[in-house]
């Protein structure tokens, strides 16, 4: 009911004849298509890229988190003596699902067969390795099961391409911390057999982490009995501040730093915001222009229309009634393609990977290079409120739009209209 009182019948019903294009009048309305599919494009573009760049900051999250933890316990003079007993007290704090100490260090990899790479391994306990599900539920061959003893050692995928090497081949690792013997520094290395390997789905961590058992990188560093950090999993990564404050309370006879994935990555994550908002102010200005093209189509209309107008006020048609109508014609036109671009959108975010795929097939080039972008897919979230938000604003724009013309259109003289007639 309240529709009718806002946009009667009459008023829809000569809002209807006038967005239909008649002989003579093509011009207007060629103008008021464009308007239509730059809105549509203009919403369904920010919905993409917003839904895409949501995506690739939650994967990167997952991810990065997934593999370092939501906090790290350092020492202070950086060797980790006791880890075992802080290990213990942390994993007692209610808001602490996963404690596990590690060692990492830098090594040259080579294979029997002359290959090499770089690598940052990482030493931890066997079972908290099980116990992740970002290594445990994407091994891509070979098992977690064998992850045990002094020469068991895990890698990724792009660096078992790197090596050309598979589950039960022999790499030897290669410290640049050398050891010192009468002959000068030797450096120090060890041969391991690769037990599993890994894809978690970002390039540089499938190309340089590798894994080793806690006492086997304990012995290979020369580092027996310390740890390098102590990753945290917490239940709610959002409570990590107020976990680093339980941490260093249950902490207070050792003299340890906190690090939080925020700070931790803040420089990463901010540049993704920043980059996120400049988008959506660019594809904001799509719409914008979108808009404007609707004031030229209506200004055109008005124009057009002047002697119907002022037929129609000298019949008893009220200013308001004709600014009614303008107005309806442009919302129609702004509502359309807003409806129209979220579809697209939403459409668009659900099939993104086979778009890709298909685009990659048909033009031979690489789209969304996982080498640059760390991702080996396109990843699309599409978050409601984002989008109701999207909307709204196609809905708002269009309407502004529209006021000038229709109230231009209102106060047209009827008697200056049909004297120039």
């Amino acid at each position: 009911m309240a529709e009718a009182r806002i946009f009667g019948a009459f008023e829809r019903a000569v809002a209807g004849r006038y967005l239909r294009a008649r002989k003579g009048e093509r011009a207007v309305s060629l103008i008021a298509g464009f308007s239509l599919a730059g809105i549509a494009l203009g919403v369904g573009t920010l919905i993409v890229v917003l839904s895409v760049m949501g995506g690739f900051r939650q994967e990167l999250l997952s991810r990065i988190l997934g593999l370092n933890g939501h906090l790290g316990v350092i020492a202070a003079d950086g060797a980790l003596r006791e880890y075992e007993a802080i290990a213990a007290r942390i994993r007692a704090l209610p808001q602490v699902a996963q404690a596990a100490p590690t060692l990492e260090g830098q090594v040259l990899i080579t294979t029997d067969a002359g290959a090499s790479a770089g690598g940052l391994v990482r030493g931890i306990a066997p079972a908290e390795l099980r116990a992740r599900p970002i290594i445990a539920g994407n091994i891509r061959a070979g098992s977690l099961a064998g992850f045990e003893g002094e020469d068991a050692i895990v890698i990724g995928t792009v660096l078992a391409r790197r090596l050309d090497v598979g589950v039960g081949d022999r790499i030897t690792l290669v410290s640049p911390e050398g050891r010192t013997t009468v002959f000068g520094t030797v450096p120090r290395l060890r041969p391991y057999t690769v037990a599993a390997i890994f894809e978690v789905g970002m390039q540089d961590y499938d190309g340089t982490f590798v894994y080793l058992p806690l006492p086997a990188a304990q012995v290979f560093f020369q580092r027996r009995g310390l740890a390098s950090q102590i990753e945290v999993h917490l239940r709610d990564p959002a409570a990590a501040p107020a976990a680093v404050d339980a941490i260093r309370r249950a902490l207070p006879d050792h003299p340890v730093s906190v690090l939080d994935w925020q700070r931790a990555n803040s420089g990463f994550f901010q540049i993704v915001q920043v980059q996120r908002n400049v988008m959506f102010l660019i594809l904001t200005l799509i719409i914008l222009v979108a808009a404007f093209n609707i004031i030229s189509s209506l200004i055109m209309l008005v124009k057009d229309k002047g002697r119907d107008i002022a037929i129609l006020r000298t019949m008893g048609a009220g200013r308001g009634a004709v600014l009614r109508i303008f107005l309806l014609c442009g919302a129609a036109v702004g509502g359309l393609g807003t409806l129209t671009g979220l579809g697209l959108g939403l459409l668009f975010c659900a099939n993104i990977e086979t778009i890709r795929q298909a685009l990659m097939a048909a033009t031979g080039t690489t789209i969304f290079d996982p080498e640059i972008y760390f991702l080996t897919q396109i990843p699309a979230v599409v978050d409601g409120w984002e989008v109701a938000q999207v909307t709204g604003l196609g809905f708002l724009l269009s309407l502004l739009a529209t006021l000038f013309p229709s109230w231009r259109a209102a106060r047209l003289d009827p008697v200056e209209a049909l004297r120039h007639e």
